[in-house]
């Protein structure tokens, strides 16, 4: 089958390529690298007059006349090479708004898409119409609606959320929503706004190359190694706040056990080896289910906070904790972390039990597998 997957958050469509080809699929990947994280991408995509006097330029423009000339220069990104996006038996969009153009720029790729492939698949992973609007209308429901409620995140920091409540965004919804095969959520956050939904074909979790992630828990000896990963784009909407007060208590109360690693918006390439010496990992709070940077931490064995609610209990059938699920409360977060460090076995035996479920549910191969049943079955 010939495949070309758009977008990229997290290496998921990395990951998600690897496995297609290992089952003999020809796959491309098109878009950005998810910013700093920088992922390989087969036909990359690069967000131009994004800083320094450009930008000043770019958003000038913008005021006085409404036209985009970020989304104008993606498009003749894809223009100039549009003769390698057609031909496919299946498109997949990681989003609604893959290309991050505004609503005239994004239709106009969005129709050649449609016009020259077979079946065109949208992935509920991240932000988009359905997904943004349910967390409105459901403010207790966990999300990072939630921190930008509270007063946390300002509106400025919050646009590639916010823009999902706007008419043009409501119409490019309805625009792609018309013209897809088929909807398919990464996990149970986007699964349960969607799951209503007449185009919805259901969930698919993230795949994960277990090829790549040997499992790594180090031995525990005289200190208990925590690692915080902090992006300062998403700082409120994973919780960092509440991660770094927990921190401060913890290292003041276990001086002589505690060593606390942190890390910065660094490239993935760095990031995944950053944390190979510690025994518990931050990721976030605000969900159901886990992101990838949970899932691949997960899957070296490691101790992840993240989410790990009662319905992604329920959802898989566990009976044992496979991750700690974190909540936005400092004293809750001081509390589970003062019983692993004061519990080692259970460290050993969580991180065991996170990469058995990584094999069992992420496994890279199988999750191409169930994409292809996906697909071939619409």
């Amino acid at each position: 089958m010939k495949i070309l997957l758009i977008g990229e958050y997290s290496r998921l469509h990395n990951s998600l390529k690897e496995g297609l080809l290992e089952l003999g699929n020809d796959v491309t990947l098109l878009g950005f690298k998810d910013g700093f994280k920088d992922f390989p991408v087969d036909f990359p995509l690069v967000k131009k007059w994004d800083d320094g006097f450009l930008k000043k330029v770019k958003l000038a423009v913008l005021k006085l006349t409404g036209f985009d000339l970020s989304s104008y220069l993606t498009y003749k990104q894809f223009q100039q090479n549009q003769q390698c996006f057609q031909g496919f038996d299946v498109v997949q969009f990681i989003n609604e708004n893959s290309f991050f153009c505004d609503y005239q720029h994004e239709k106009k790729i969005l129709e050649f898409l449609f016009q020259h492939n077979k079946k065109v698949f949208l992935l509920s992973c991240g932000d988009d119409y359905v997904h943004v609007n349910y967390n409105f209308s459901h403010p207790e429901n966990p999300s990072v609606v939630q921190p930008y409620l509270a007063g946390k995140i300002a509106d400025n920091h919050f646009s590639n959320v916010l823009k999902f409540r706007t008419k043009p965004f409501e119409k490019l919804h309805h625009y792609l929503y018309q013209n897809i095969v088929g909807v398919i959520a990464s996990d149970l956050d986007y699964h349960i706004p969607w799951q209503n939904h007449s185009k919805y074909l259901g969930l698919i979790p993230n795949p994960i190359n277990l090829s790549k992630l040997t499992e790594n828990l180090p031995e525990i000896e005289d200190h208990i190694v925590i690692f915080h990963g902090i992006n300062r784009e998403s700082y409120f909407k994973k919780g960092n706040d509440f991660f770094e007060k927990a921190l401060e208590i913890i290292q003041h109360k276990y001086p002589n056990k505690v060593t606390v690693l942190v890390s910065e918006n660094v490239p993935y390439k760095t990031y995944i080896n950053s944390y190979d010496k510690a025994h518990i990992i931050l990721d976030q709070l605000y969900g159901h289910d886990q992101g990838y940077n949970a899932l691949e931490a997960m899957a070296k064995g490691k101790v992840v906070f993240t989410n790990a609610e009662i319905s992604f209990e329920k959802h898989y059938n566990l009976k044992e904790k496979v991750a700690i699920n974190a909540k936005p409360d400092v004293d809750y977060l001081v509390e589970q972390l003062s019983f692993l460090i004061e519990n080692p076995n259970e460290i050993k035996g969580i991180g065991k039990r996170a990469r058995n479920f990584i094999e069992a549910e992420h496994d890279y191969l199988k999750i191409a597998g169930k994409y292809l049943e996906y697909w071939n079955a619409k």
